[in-house]
């Protein structure tokens, strides 16, 4: 009996080993039938689509809400082709990049129109020729031949005397500086000549003429903006003679954004021990000077006190740098914090680098003043052309992109005064104030508004990057300085006609604001009662000669009227709708500075409805105070770190690095 047990189970056994090893042998085929059809789809369809797959599969620790906001990978990419961002979310193809602001021919030929029009007109041609060649594809060609451009990078640069004033006494550097570039020029100052410019004769109470030597060396970048000066990467300006002080002197300082940082003045004593070097180099170096009390020490007075066992340290002095008719021998050269400046092999003086400048900004060398140049030398330059390098600046991650216009009324609408090529400025409000919870929320929206640019690789850059980040409204004439009240018209006509805000600000790219404070402000006004708030000028009087003069033809009255700071202001959307309304019925009268020109438009429609004006010092006009509702002139590393310390802590925090 139980050995026909054993001999059921030993048949059962082997039967199941059976059908394991066909089960196996199964499970075999079906693989190689598998990899047998499978390869040659994939081959004949091509990896991209399993590749998107991949990509778009969304991780597993990503949470719900993640996935909401998520409509694009957010890895950032190298480099972005017209191809790469295509398949973006429907909300940003939607986003309407031209300003819906009527231009047209009536606009500027309606009768009594100043010269101010004739040349928005023209501007006007230009840019919407310029943009309508972009959009169809027409000038693509010649952005990206003029991006490749690898020939134009020299790795030095070498001028004559007679050369260099053939160039307007600017060598052009045409790819910037990088961390060791060095620029040499061999000059002489001139002889001392009588100078009659009031603001340097003033210095003297009597008749005589200030004798005055000088000269100026500056590393200056391009232009962002036809009417604007070049920003000075740097400013050196030896003073031989002339200097209120009455004597020679040194001075280096910078120029960001039209605006002056702290100058340093070096005039003859060597920088405190307790203050920065840069590179372990003073700022300031000693020379001799008329009032030394305690100047060097003769040599036979040095060996005297060396026989009889004094060991006093002797400070070998010497004089100034630059002399009337001696040539002379200065080599600039980029070190890692700052700019050293030697002459005739001496080192003279150090300038840290200042934030809102990169080395690359450095696009040209200009010398003028008091000085009879024989040379300019530049080498160890950069070998590839930065441009305007926005892949350098943008970040393209789907996290930087503008949240979808919301179905309701928007409460607050921010825009932004920009320039076609100012693509690191952009980024930084993008990535500091901008992402403040009110406007990823939509409860505030903010846009950039940037006319076109002369140079076509900065307007194919710009379509790109209004495409993908969805923020950018273009305004279609070439971009002016004396034009950009047609931004603030702009800017007034998509907060009243696309998002219906209840109040409307204005800014700069260079602006950093308080979203939450410039808000709450607003709304501490009643609802029925028009508003104009900023830091207010009263009694502003027109400066009727510089650079800054306005003729009486252009404003014939003594004063301007109330106007608030272009920097930072809000108004009231009935305000607004006012000013949209006059442009569209060509009875807007245009100013070429654009925050007075609002303010005339208030004082217009004050007349026919009372408007209250609120004046505050915190829309900070010339840089960042405590407490600050915005603060002007920050360069994009200051924005970054006025975020931070806003994130961090409870009180705004202004971040001085210049």
């Amino acid at each position: 009996m139980k050995r026909g047990k054993l001999e059921k189970l030993d048949t059962f056994v082997a039967l199941s080993r059976q059908r394991s090893v066909q089960i196996l042998i199964g499970i075999g085929l079906l693989y190689l039938l598998l990899v047998t059809v499978e390869i040659p789809f994939v081959f004949k369809t091509g990896f991209s689509s399993v590749s998107q797959e991949f990509l778009t599969r969304p991780s597993r620790l990503e949470s719900e809400e993640d996935l909401e906001e998520r409509e694009a990978p957010s890895r950032p990419l190298e480099k972005v082709s017209l191809n790469a961002y295509q398949p973006i979310s429907s909300r940003l193809t939607r986003h309407k990049i031209l300003s819906g602001l009527i231009f047209d021919n009536s606009t500027f030929d309606s009768p009594g129109k100043d010269e101010l029009y004739m040349s928005a007109k023209s501007a006007w041609e230009v840019g919407r020729k310029l943009w309508g060649e972009l959009e169809s594809g027409k000038s693509r060609a010649a952005a990206m031949k003029s991006e490749n451009r690898s020939d134009s990078c020299p790795p030095s640069i070498s001028l004559s005397g007679s050369e260099f004033l053939a160039h307007g006494r600017v060598m052009f550097i045409p790819c910037g500086l990088t961390l060791g570039s060095h620029v040499t020029v061999v000059a002489k100052p001139l002889a001392a000549h009588a100078e009659f410019e009031p603001k340097i004769s003033m210095v003297k109470d009597d008749d005589e003429p200030v004798m005055v030597s000088q000269f100026m060396m500056e590393l200056q970048g391009l232009k962002t903006v036809d009417g604007e000066e070049p920003p000075r990467i740097l400013h050196f300006n030896p003073r031989l003679k002339g200097d209120w002080s009455g004597k020679p002197v040194i001075e280096l300082n910078t120029c960001y954004r039209m605006q002056w940082g702290s100058a340093l003045r070096c005039d003859g004593w060597k920088s405190k021990a307790d203050d920065e070097t840069v590179d372990g180099l003073a700022k300031c170096e000693k020379w001799i000077r008329d009032d030394d009390n305690h100047a060097e020490e003769t040599k036979a007075r040095w060996w005297l006190n060396r026989l009889i066992g004094r060991t006093k340290k002797v400070s070998l002095d010497w004089p100034f740098p630059f002399s009337e008719d001696k040539l002379f021998v200065l080599t600039l050269s980029a070190g890692l914090e700052g700019y050293h400046v030697n002459v005739d092999g001496r080192h003279v003086a150090s300038f840290p680098y200042r934030t809102g400048f990169t080395l690359e900004d450095a696009t040209g060398l200009y010398l003028s003043g008091d000085i009879d140049v024989h040379s300019v030398f530049a080498a160890s330059l950069p070998s590839s052309h930065p441009s305007f390098a926005p892949q350098k600046h943008l970040d393209w991650s789907s996290r930087w992109q503008a949240p979808p216009l919301p179905d309701s009324d928007v409460e607050l609408f921010i825009g932004i005064l920009s320039a076609g090529n100012h693509f690191a400025e952009r980024m930084a409000v993008r990535k500091s104030w901008m992402q403040h919870r009110f406007i990823k929320s939509s409860k505030v929206v903010a846009r950039f508004f940037v006319a076109p640019h002369p140079r076509k690789e900065v307007n194919a850059e710009l379509k790109k990057e209004a495409e993908f980040f969805g923020d950018i409204v273009v305004v279609p004439y070439m971009d002016n300085y004396d034009l950009v009240v047609l931004k603030t018209v702009a800017i007034c006509e998509y907060g009243v006609h696309t998002v219906s805000a209840k109040y409307i600000m204005k800014g700069d790219d260079d602006t950093f604001v308080r979203v939450d404070a410039v808000l709450n402000l607003a709304r501490s006004i009643p609802d029925d009662r028009s508003f104009y708030i900023g830091n207010i000028n009263y009694y502003h009087k027109p400066l009727r000669y510089g650079k800054w003069a306005v003729t009486y033809e252009e404003w014939p009255e003594e004063d301007y009227p109330p106007y608030a700071n272009g920097p930072g202001y809000i108004l009231s959307s009935d305000i607004a709708r006012h000013v949209v309304s006059e442009f569209e019925g060509h009875k807007l009268r245009l100013f070429k500075m654009e925050d007075v020109s609002m303010g005339m438009w208030v004082e217009q429609f004050n007349k026919t409805k009372p408007v209250e004006y609120l004046h505050s010092l915190k829309f900070c006009q010339f840089g960042c105070i405590e407490e600050y509702y915005t603060a002007h002139y920050q360069s994009p590393r200051q924005m970054m770190c006025m975020w931070d310390k806003l994130q961090r802590q409870t009180r705004p925090q202004c971040c001085n690095m210049r």
